[in-house]
C-alpha cells in the first residue's frame, strides 16, 4: 500500500552483523535494507581491497532479501575537487566503490551508494561575492562522476547524494537533477540537517524533506542536538520526529530509511521508539 508504515533499514559494518546479538535476527525477520560501511575507511578500497568486503559479505547475507546498498569513501575526496590528478584518484575510488557495490547487489539492480555533497557553509556565505563557486561546483561535479553515473546506469545502481553542511537544502537536488539519469538521486541524513538547523540557520529538517520531493531515495536516520553530528539513538535528541515522518509520508514513494548510529546497538532502542510513535517498524 502506497505510504504503509515503513520498515527501517540499518546501516551496519560485516562485523556488526556477526557479532552483536540480535542484530541478525533483527535484519532477517523483515528482510531490511542495509547499508555496508566496510568500504568507507581509508585504504577499504585500495587495490581490490574491496573484494574481501564482497566475498566476507556473501555467506553473512545468505537468504536475505532486502537491498544492500553501501556508504561510499569520503574522507579526504570530494566530489568537486578541482584539481585534474586529484580527481582522478576520487574516480578511482568511485570505481572501486562502484564494483562492490555491484557485488553486494547481486545482480538485482537495486543497490545504492551513498556520496557527500559538495555544498559547504563557506560557500553559501560567499554566494553573491567575488568568491561564488555555484557554476563551477556544478561543472566540476559532473566531471568528476560522469563516469561513475554511466556505469551505475548501466547497473541500475543509484549514487544518493547526502547533506552535509548543506545549509540551502535545494542546492543538491538541482545537483542531483542536472544529470538527468536515473542513477543519482538526493539522500537526507537527520542529523546533519539538524546541525545546519541548528548551528548555521538552516530549515528544519522536515523542510529538507519537503525540499527533496520525489528525488528523495534514501534517508540516514539519527538523532541529535542541533549542535553536532551526534548519530545518537533516535528519540534521545531533539529532531521533531513526527514532522519528519509527516513529510515523508507525503512522497510519492518512501525512500529507504537507514538507521545510521554511533552505537549499532542502540538500533533495537531505536526501532522500538519509532515503532511506539507509530511512525516506522
Amino acid at each position: 500500500m502506497k505510504n504503509s508504515r515503513p520498515t527501517l533499514g540499518v546501516a551496519l559494518t560485516l562485523d556488526a552483523l556477526e557479532r552483536v546479538e540480535g542484530l541478525r535476527d533483527f535484519v532477517f525477520d523483515r528482510d531490511r535494507d542495509l547499508e555496508v560501511q566496510d568500504l568507507v575507511p581509508v585504504g577499504a578500497l585500495v587495490e581490490d581491497r574491496w573484494t574481501y568486503t564482497v566475498e566476507r559479505a556473501r555467506p553473512l547475507l545468505d537468504g536475505h532479501k532486502g537491498r544492500v546498498g553501501i556508504h561510499g569513501p569520503f574522507e579526504g575526496l570530494f566530489i568537486d575537487t578541482p584539481d585534474p590528478e586529484v580527481r582522478a584518484i576520487v574516480q578511482t575510488r568511485l570505481d572501486a566503490a562502484l564494483s562492490a557495490a555491484i557485488g553486494l547487489d547481486r545482480g538485482r539492480g537495486l543497490g545504492h551508494i551513498v556520496i557527500h555533497s559538495p555544498y559547504t557553509t563557506w560557500h553559501w556565505y560567499n554566494r553573491g561575492t567575488h568568491y561564488d563557486d555555484t557554476a563551477a561546483i556544478l561543472e566540476r561535479t559532473h566531471r568528476c562522476l560522469g563516469p561513475a553515473v554511466r556505469r551505475a546506469e548501466d547497473h541500475g545502481l543509484t549514487f544518493v547524494i547526502e547533506n552535509c553542511e548543506d545549509k540551502d537544502p535545494a542546492e543538491r537536488v538541482a545537483l542531483a537533477a542536472s544529470f538527468n539519469s536515473p542513477a543519482v538521486r538526493v539522500s537526507l541524513d537527520t542529523g546533519h540537517a539538524h546541525y545546519a538547523h541548528g548551528s548555521t540557520g538552516a530549515p528544519p529538517v522536515d523542510v529538507f524533506v519537503h525540499a527533496a520531493g520525489a528525488a528523495l531515495a534514501h534517508v540516514h536516520l539519527q538523532d541529535a542536538d542541533g549542535v553536532a553530528d551526534r548519530h545518537w539513538q533516535i528519540g534521545k535528541g531533539s529532531i521533531h520526529w513526527h514532522a519528519v515522518f509527516a513529510q515523508l509520508a507525503k512522497l510519492p514513494e518512501m525512500p529507504r530509511l537507514i538507521v545510521e548510529l554511533a552505537q549499532i546497538r542502540d538500533i533495537f532502542a531505536s526501532a522500538a521508539f519509532l515503532s511506539a510513535a507509530g511512525l516506522a517498524d
